[in-house]
């Protein structure tokens, strides 16, 4: 009788051998026997049975040390396919991968600010059905849908608890997509999936202690402390966008006053350059007609050719979003701080602007180093971390 301590052990010791194989790239049975520890039998059994189930594939003959060219074993990339979906307030971007999350299919769609909740889970709908569409065949088909959520939210139980610049508060968004597609969802705040997929595909691969700055309408951190995501006592942690700066100006979405997000997001370098525009401040290529046409990254091409009011905004912004970073910075400690969302494509200017207020500013960095870096992933970075809800999962109970 096989009983379930043997059962939790058999299913931890193929998680190991599984991720070992996906971290090596390729790897002979011998080398997973002398890496992971098990021995040659075990491995043997385990491996088998993840090329039964699909996930492993034997690559060929390797290089030989001495008697015959061992078999080489890698993932098989197409095992299944995984949906995730970065929902901002102004676009809902949906990627499908393979799982190791290289990108098979993508499309962005845009948002009004604004746009009602029904509507915006139907586009939703109608964006997986279209991924579905355009997914290879597989061993297993879709493997799950992750989906990051600009709000704070119940990730145990897939509801968005308060999205305030969605305007949305208890939504059972896992419910409503899992009941429609009968899928298994995951559902996370859009900070931690950037940070989850940072941590696994990006800058964050090789620190153990990182904060990543979700920067775009809003702003959002995820945590990772000592190499984990770091959620706190009831799973919201994270909300630094909506610590406090000056208690008695700006109203935030979220009812309180004063919020960094106010001062220092993609939302606040708008409202800025409205008010100098509004109050009569002239320039050569901004004006009150094209300013809610414009994006973050027109902003950027103006001030590279000339600007006075786009230089000025991005200075303004940058400065405000470094002196929240220096609070983080002396609250964390961490090795890295990435910079993601649509702020990121200020570049080089927020960067320097960032690590010189942080080398002025941080009382810690007078005795630790703290990196500052762009996120790899780019746009990616959270629709990235989403598919990743999936594939964590996946390589801890391989085969389920």
């Amino acid at each position: 009788m096989i009983t379930g301590d043997q059962l939790l052990i058999k299913q931890i010791n193929k998680s190991i051998v599984l991720n070992t194989i996906r971290k090596k790239g390729i790897i002979s049975r011998a080398d997973l026997a002398n890496i992971t520890g098990l021995n040659k039998s075990t491995i043997s059994s385990l491996v088998d049975e993840l090329i039964k189930d699909g996930f492993v594939e034997e690559e060929g003959p390797g290089e030989s040390k001495g008697g015959r060219k061992p078999i080489m074993l890698m993932i098989n990339s197409l095992a299944g396919c995984i949906i995730g979906i970065d929902l901002d307030v102004n676009y809902i971007l949906v990627i499908l991968t393979d799982i190791l999350a290289n990108i098979l299919w993508q499309k962005r769609i845009n948002l009004k600010i604004g746009e009602n909740k029904e509507d915006i889970i139907c586009k939703i709908i109608d964006l997986i059905d279209e991924a579905i569409s355009n997914s290879p065949k597989t061993v297993k088909g879709i493997l799950g849908i992750g989906i990051g959520v600009p709000g704070i939210t119940d990730y145990k139980r897939g509801i968005v608890l308060k999205a305030p610049n969605l305007k949305w508060e208890n939504v059972e968004l896992k419910k409503i997509i899992e009941e429609r597609f009968n899928l298994k969802v995951y559902i996370d705040n859009e900070a931690n999936t950037g940070a989850i997929g940072e941590k696994w595909f990006g800058a964050g691969k090789n620190a153990r202690n990182f904060v990543y700055i979700s920067a775009g309408i809003g702003i959002g951190t995820g945590i990772i402390i000592n190499n984990e995501l770091y959620r706190g006592s009831g799973g919201l942690a994270g909300e630094m966008g909506h610590m406090t700066i000056d208690i008695n100006d700006h109203l935030c979405s979220c009812g309180n006053r004063g919020c960094w997000e106010n001062y220092a997001s993609e939302k606040s370098l708008f409202n800025f350059i409205k008010e100098k525009l509004e109050s009569g401040e002239k320039d050569e290529y901004l004006n009150v007609d094209n300013i809610d046409r414009l994006d973050i990254n027109d902003i950027v091409g103006f001030a590279e050719m000339g600007s006075s009011l786009a230089k000025i905004s991005i200075e303004e912004i940058s400065r405000n979003l470094s002196i929240g970073i220096v609070n983080i910075v002396n609250t964390f400690n961490p090795d890295l701080v990435i910079i993601g969302n649509t702020l990121s494509g200020i570049g080089d200017y927020l960067l320097n602007t960032i690590r010189e207020y942080i080398d002025s500013k941080c009382l810690v960095s007078r005795y630790n180093d703290v990196a500052v870096e762009i996120s790899k992933l780019g746009m990616l970075d959270r629709a990235i971390g989403a598919v990743t809800l999936v594939i964590s999962e996946l390589f801890s109970y391989p085969g389920l």
